[in-house]
């Protein structure tokens, strides 16, 4: 089964680029089967992880930044894949 983790926060003002370099350097315990980053306007960023496991599996997580440089707590959120029509 194919688990996708979605990692986004929200920079402060003006550090967006700082919040994606910040979560572009975070390393995982283990490697997921795919990675992607994305940025989009009010300096946020999204990190996508896609595992081969249970959904309800332990999986290794990006932490939460450094409380200067977010203007909230992280949002996370876990799907699981479904079967092709």
């Amino acid at each position: 089964m194919a688990v996708a983790l979605m990692w986004e926060a929200r920079a402060v003002d003006g550090r967006g680029e700082e919040l994606l370099a910040w979560a572009r350097k975070q390393e995982l315990a283990e490697q997921p089967l795919r990675r992607e980053t994305f940025r989009a306007p009010q300096d946020r960023v999204l990190v996508i992880t896609w595992w081969d496991a249970a959904y309800d599996a332990v999986l290794p997580e990006l932490p939460e930044p450094d409380g200067e440089l977010v203007t909230r707590a992280v949002h996370r959120w876990r799907f699981e894949s479904v079967a092709a029509d």
